[in-house]
Order: C-alpha cells, then sequence, then structure tokens
C-alpha cells in the first residue's frame, strides 16, 4: 500500500500509540483524520481531529459520513480494566473492554470496509496484543477481548481480500504508554511500534510482531499448552 497517498483514519488518536500514528503518517504524506472521543484534544499538526467514539453506532456511522475518503483505517483505541474474570466482584469492566476492543473495533470495520471499498481499496490495521495469544489472570478480561479481535482480524482478512482490503494485526507486548504505566516489564518505544505496523501496512503484510516478546509467544503456539505457559510442562 503506498501510505504517501492514502487517505487515514486513526481511532484513539489523542494520545500514546494512536498519536504516534496519525504524526508518522502525516510525515510519510499521508492525509490523516485523528479520531477521539473528545476530538479538542487532538492536538497533531496537520491531522484532522474527528469526533468518533467506537462503541457508539452513531458516532461511528456519522464518522464514516464525514470522512468518505478513507483508505486506511487504524484501529487502534483501546481499554484496560485490570479485571480479574474469576475472582473480580464487578464483571461490569470487562464488559466494557469487550465492547471497547472487540465490538468497537468490529463496528469500526463494518462502517469503513465500504467506504475502503469504494475508494478503490486500503488497508485496515488492527492493534492487538501479545496477550491475544496467551492469558494472565489478572488481565483475564482484557485478554479475552484481545483474543476475540484477534478472531474477528482473521475473518475480517478473509472476507475483505475480495475487496482488495488487506487487514493487519499489530501484536506487542508492554508499550511505553500510559495505558501500561503500572506494570512492571520491558517496554518497546510506541515510536518504534508505529513505524514497524506502518512499515508492514506499505508491504502488504498481514502481520506484524513487534518485539520478541510476541515473536516468542507466536513461536510457542505449535507446542501446545506447555509452550505459551511453561509452568503446565510435564
Amino acid at each position: 500500500m503506498d501510505i504517501s497517498s492514502c487517505t487515514a483514519l486513526v481511532t484513539g488518536a489523542n494520545r500514546g500509540l494512536g498519536s504516534q500514528f496519525a504524526t508518522q503518517l502525516l510525515q510519510r504524506g499521508a492525509k490523516v483524520y485523528a479520531g477521539a472521543r473528545n476530538p479538542d484534544s487532538v492536538t497533531i499538526d496537520g491531522a484532522i481531529p474527528l469526533a468518533v467514539d467506537i462503541t457508539d453506532p452513531d458516532s461511528v456511522a456519522a464518522a464514516a459520513a464525514s470522512a468518505g475518503d478513507v483508505t486506511l483505517l487504524v484501529n487502534n483505541a483501546g481499554i484496560a480494566a485490570d479485571v480479574n474474570l474469576l475472582t473480580s466482584d464487578d464483571l461490569g469492566g470487562a464488559h466494557r473492554e469487550m465492547e471497547t476492543n472487540y465490538f468497537g473495533t468490529l463496528s469500526m470495520i463494518r462502517a469503513f470496509a465500504p467506504v475502503i471499498a469504494g475508494n478503490g481499496g486500503g488497508g485496515v490495521l488492527n492493534v492487538l496484543s501479545v496477550l491475544s495469544w496467551v492469558s494472565f489472570p489478572d488481565l483475564s478480561g482484557y485478554c479475552a477481548s484481545k483474543s476475540a479481535a484477534w478472531s474477528m482480524t482473521n475473518a475480517a482478512r478473509a472476507q475483505l481480500a475480495g475487496s482488495a482490503i488487506v487487514v493487519t494485526a499489530l501484536h506487542v507486548g508492554l508499550m511505553d504508554t500510559d495505558m501500561a504505566a503500572g506494570l512492571d516489564g520491558p517496554k518497546s518505544n510506541p515510536a518504534d511500534v508505529a513505524a514497524l505496523a506502518l512499515d508492514g501496512i506499505a508491504a502488504g503484510a498481514y502481520e506484524v510482531l513487534a518485539d520478541d516478546t510476541s515473536r516468542g509467544v507466536q513461536a510457542g503456539l505449535a507446542k501446545g499448552v506447555p509452550g505459551v505457559y511453561p509452568q503446565f510442562a510435564q
């Protein structure tokens, strides 16, 4: 995909990885709609602020009507509520994670796939996670939502290929963003992650593995449960 001639919409573009996507797309010559629930929070020079709440069908439909020239959709918006599915007293956070990370992402694809196809084709990038493939109890609500989004991404890729739309999945571990501020461990620079993902889109890649953690976990999937969860090795 020629990023320099595309028109992109980035959700959650007001901070973190989303801000990096919007900034670097502009640097590569793209026209960029910077989506956020509050468009006044977008402070990226050259980007077009666009109000969009991916959990609100009316908001998504309005965004699709306003940004009718989009050829690249970057589904970056997401939340983490730190819900343990078995022990948390309130599963409301898990419902919000699923509504945002899975259903919200799906809603954006359903709204914008016809737009992109009508503009001659293009791409969709879904920001997933290494936690699409491995689950930790205290984050299990988030992990489930990203796993569901991974499955949906694979289905969308197969279905949209005939419309000249390439669907790319980005898998990454911890990044130095507000979402991971309270978590310990090596953290990738979101600027580096955005650059890798955009290079992947330009090359027509179906998956981008942004760090060693993601590459290692993916390799472990072929070894069954012990390959991902060593504590269960016999």
